[in-house]
């Protein structure tokens, strides 16, 4: 494939710039060298581009997975803060509530590098409790750390309390002596101060002291071995940096904002990369390439050298075969040469006259040749094997008589001479033979009596209908041996195929009309042929027919209809099945997708679908042009279905895409039982499969719902699922005969007001857990080892976009002394409340 499409790149243009008269063909090569030299130039300067793209894609990603990692921590701070407010503002006069507040404001500490210091404070700004206690942070008060801290936390505690809000305060640069330990990391600190609020008042403030390098740490330490991250202010004042390992002058470089709050301090976090390190791979490969080109236009230089010399050989060598063809066009006899193969090697042109093939078809064809007689391919192969056994004079005063058999059905008798081919050695490389056309008239009619008799006996073997009516007397004027076993020897059953069995009457008004008109039928109104038409017989047979026709003057000139007909009937049902098939296997993908993960897949996934619709219909457009008419009927359908199931699939991605993305579902009437048809259809073959059984129960005359049918269908499919997972669990395979079938059932909600659609899917396994009912919903949660936690959510986020509801039952036995089961109830509107509004 590469090579194919250098040589369109390079060679296609020259092969156009040689046909401009007065190009002089020595340039040729310098042009190629040109063309090839810059070619491999942009070939190479697109691989370094690209793989620069990659490096800053990777980088942005890095980039925004470290931001979510600190925007995390800070959002999960903030919740447990949020929970010690609460603790506190229950614990007042329980000295073990305040115990475990101060345990949990002590693993938050221990727990997070970031956190140094948790201060809970009055209403009145008074301390009431540290974390850890100030024995163990006496590096906070040395020098003058104490004044800066303490204006920062009162700056955070009258923000807070005007805002009622979480608040953060100005950076504090700590001064700290060196030998400090932890000098380093407690370099630069700032306040969150989050107030306490109970029955509307401000009751105290919880502060937490963090340190600008301990957020840094929540980045993941593989992150921080292949880059440098940077906190720094919205003034480019640096608070903290990962490493102090330098980075290369051409690093990729990246920064973003960090919102870690409302009121939170501006901050950006940079990302930079290390050197990379030496991708040898990549430059053995561009020292390959280059080596590759150097050989190439050492290789297109020597070319250069010897065009002059192929110039002047290829100029004697074309007017010798000018010449030999002018000779050889102006005889009007064939001429046709073989190889020792017996194989045709060269045709002129009154062979190709004389045959209606053209040199392109006959060239490369061994005997039994297709000009030959059908029925004479037998006696013309030996004729011409003893021939060329002959010897060179008895061929040449005799010659043997033979036949052509033209592309037109036509028959030629001729006669053949063959004459050895000798080289320049002396050496025999094959035979010339020379035919001239020898037929008579005698001959011509009889031949043509025999074609009439073979076309007759390729008619009466057809497995299609062919039949011939007169439309002056509605006689059936040929009708082949198919046609005669399925509908008689009269002209009903053609009439009945055509459809026109009420226009027969037309019919013998259009052939007055042209027995009026000037002698002859106008060849405009014989060759208009109808289209295909596939017709269904109306006498019970329940047979399809592909019919074709059109109106031929028959022998005795007056006008006729000619009809084809091909039972398709096979076909159709075929049809049928595989319809009905992919119906219900449209909807079975299951809904997983969910947030950022969704949209990314779906982009993923239409791109391999749009090639494989794009390679179907490029491969049913290469098969188009296929005269052979198997590959017509079964390999083209084929394709178009898969290019169109392709599409389809492509679709189904976007709407549960559009879904996750929470826009509106694309509606329309649709019949509620189509929909669970449908779901039964795809979860029956997976119920089968582990002896169970599924039973619907549809009500009558339900009217259609303005619902979106992609969703509604993937929702029934779940629940079918889940209730078959419930059976299978409760019931053992050996007992299984005896396990109630799954229900689903559908009918109108009366006791409310208005009436609502509902839609029951009831199982018989051992129930749903108090435990489980509580979390069944939420985003993530599964009893199942292998399940992801999304699919009940999916489904009830699908209800409630459609205003309906879905919840579930438990179903006890008879005794009612335990579970026997579940029941999932789905209700939905008869009408969207916008269908209403507009009302």
């Amino acid at each position: 494939m590469k090579s194919t499409a250098l040589y369109n790149l390079i060679f296609r243009p020259l092969q156009w710039i040689r046909k401009i008269r007065g190009f002089n063909l020595v340039y040729t090569p310098l042009l190629a060298i040109v063309l090839f030299t810059s070619v491999m130039g942009i070939i190479l300067g697109t691989l370094h581009l690209q793989e620069k793209n990659q490096q800053e894609a990777a980088l942005f990603r890095e980039l925004s997975f470290a931001k979510q990692r600190i925007q995390m921590r800070f959002a999960n701070n903030l919740e447990s803060l949020t929970a010690i407010n609460r603790e506190i503002a229950a614990s007042a006069d329980d000295a073990k509530l305040k115990q475990l507040v101060q345990d949990q404001a002590d693993d938050l500490a221990i727990n997070n590098h970031e956190v140094v210091k948790v201060i809970w404070l009055s209403e009145k700004n008074q301390r009431i409790w540290t974390i850890p206690p100030n024995n163990k942070t006496d590096w906070f008060s040395k020098t003058q750390n104490d004044q800066a801290a303490n204006e920062g936390l009162i700056s955070a505690i009258e923000l807070s309390r005007v805002t009622s809000r979480a608040a953060f305060s100005p950076f504090i640069t700590l001064n700290l002596p060196s030998e400090e330990p932890l000098a380093k990391e407690r370099r630069t600190v700032f306040w969150q101060v989050v107030p306490n609020i109970a029955g509307g008042e401000v009751i105290g403030f919880l502060a937490v002291l963090y340190t600008a390098q301990g957020v840094l740490d929540v980045i993941p330490g593989e992150l921080k071995a292949h880059y440098r991250f940077t906190l720094l202010t919205d003034k480019d004042r640096v608070l903290g940096i990962s490493s102090d390992r330098d980075v290369p002058k051409r690093a990729f470089s990246n920064q973003t904002s960090l919102d870690i709050g409302v009121l939170s301090p501006n901050m950006t976090l940079r990302i930079d990369t290390y050197p990379p390190p030496t991708n040898l791979t990549f430059r053995m490969l561009i020292g390959v390439v280059l080596g590759l080109s150097a050989f190439v236009i050492w290789s297109l230089w020597s070319v250069l050298k010897q065009m002059q010399v192929r110039q002047e050989a290829e100029a004697n060598l074309r007017t010798e075969t000018n010449f030999r063809n002018a000779m050889e066009d102006s005889t009007p006899v064939g001429i046709r040469a073989h190889d020792m193969d017996k194989r045709i090697t060269y045709v002129n042109r009154a062979f190709c006259e004389m045959s209606g093939w053209s040199a392109q078809e006959l060239i490369g064809l061994k005997p039994p040749f297709p000009f030959w007689p059908d029925g004479r391919r037998d006696e013309l192969l030996e004729k011409m094997n003893r021939a060329l056994q002959l010897s060179v004079s008895a061929n040449a005063n005799k010659g043997i008589e033979g036949a052509i058999l033209r592309r037109d059905g036509s028959l030629i008798q001729t006669r053949t001479f063959i004459a050895p081919l000798i080289d320049e050695k002396g050496k025999q490389t094959g035979w010339v033979t020379s035919l001239i056309d020898i037929s008579e008239p005698k001959k011509i009619r009889e031949e043509l009596a025999a074609a009439q008799e073979r076309f007759t006996t390729v008619l009466e073997g057809l497995d299609a209908a062919v039949s011939v009516v007169s439309l002056e007397t509605d006689e059936l004027l040929f009708a082949n041996r198919f046609y005669r076993e399925n509908f008689g020897n009269d002209s009903k059953g053609h009439f009945q195929l055509a459809h026109q069995e009420n226009n027969i009457k037309t019919l013998h008004n259009i052939a007055e009309d042209l027995q009026d008109s000037p002698p002859g039928i106008p060849a405009s109104f014989l060759y208009q042929e109808s289209e295909s038409e596939e017709v269904q017989l109306s006498d019970g047979s329940n047979k399809w027919y592909e019919v074709r026709r059109r109106f031929i003057p028959w022998v005795d000139g007056h006008l006729a209809q000619l009809l084809i007909a091909t039972d398709i009937t096979i076909r159709k049902e075929a049809d049928d099945i595989a319809r009905q098939q992919e119906e219900r296997m449209q909807f079975t993908s299951r809904l997983t997708t969910m947030g950022e993960m969704a949209s990314s897949l779906a982009h993923e996934l239409n791109q391999p679908l749009s090639a494989i619709s794009n390679y179907c219909m490029g491969v049913a457009k290469r098969l188009e042009g296929n005269i052979d008419p198997a590959l017509t009927k079964d390999i083209l359908p084929a394709l178009e279905k898969a290019s169109a199931q392709a599409h389809r699939a492509g679709t189904i991605i976007q709407r549960i895409r559009g879904f996750v993305k929470r826009s509106e579902p694309q509606r329309k009437l649709t019949a509620i039982s189509d929909i669970i048809n449908d779901a039964v259809g795809l979860v029956e073959i997976e119920a089968h499969r582990h002896r169970l059984t599924i039973a619907s129960e549809l009500a009558e005359n339900l009217p259609e719902v303005d619902i979106d049918p992609v969703l509604i269908l993937q929702v029934l499919v779940n629940l079918l699922k889940n209730g078959l997972d419930s059976t299978r669990e409760a019931y053992p395979l050996s007992s299984r005969w005896s396990a109630p079938p799954v229900k689903i059932s559908a009918d109108l909600d009366t006791s409310i007001f208005p009436a609502m659609l509902r839609i029951q899917v009831s199982d018989g396994g051992a129930g749903i857990a108090e435990s489980v009912s509580q979390r069944m919903f939420e985003p993530f949660f599964s009893t199942k080892s292998d399940g992801m936690g999304m699919g009940l959510n999916i489904c009830r986020s699908i209800i409630e976009s459609h205003h309906g509801r879905l919840w579930a039952t438990n179903t006890m036995d008879a005794e009612h002394t335990k579970l026997a089961g579940c029941t999932f109830t789905i209700q939905i509107p008869l009408e969207s409340p916008e269908t209403t509004g507009n009302v």
